[in-house]
């Protein structure tokens, strides 16, 4: 909605139609890290460049850094198409609940930087 101060239209209703381009498959979206304290509690997402914008991870970066470590690795699947494979693994060894992000650095002009939500739920035993 447009606000004018056009006293015969004082709004006015603007839509905008387009198609949005996937830029990258995240599955899943986001890290869910859920258990009990002393659990080796991690997860894996996969990081997929769609075909019309290919990209390859130049660096990590953790906005926290002391509840999660990670591991991210290249998958080749052929001579066209590479993945990733991010591995997020929780640190914290005490009842607690957090809440991190992770960035991947890419070449893309178009998306140089992706951003991971990392979610810790650790629970202690009845």
């Amino acid at each position: 909605m447009i606000h004018t101060s056009d006293k015969k239209h004082p709004k006015l209703n603007f839509v905008i139609h387009g198609k949005v381009d996937k830029f990258v498959t995240i599955t899943p979206n986001r890290v869910n890290l859920s258990g009990y304290v002393g659990e080796h509690i991690k997860q894996s997402i996969k990081i997929i460049p769609e075909k019309k914008y290919p990209f390859k991870i130049l660096g990590v970066k953790v906005q926290k850094a002391k509840n999660i470590d990670y591991k991210i690795e290249k998958v080749v699947i052929s001579s066209k198409k590479t993945e990733y494979l991010l591995t997020v693994t929780n640190l914290k060894n005490k009842k607690s609940r957090f809440f991190d992000t992770i960035y991947l650095e890419t070449d893309s002009k178009i998306r140089p930087e992706i951003k991971i939500s990392v979610y810790g739920n650790i629970k202690e035993r009845m």
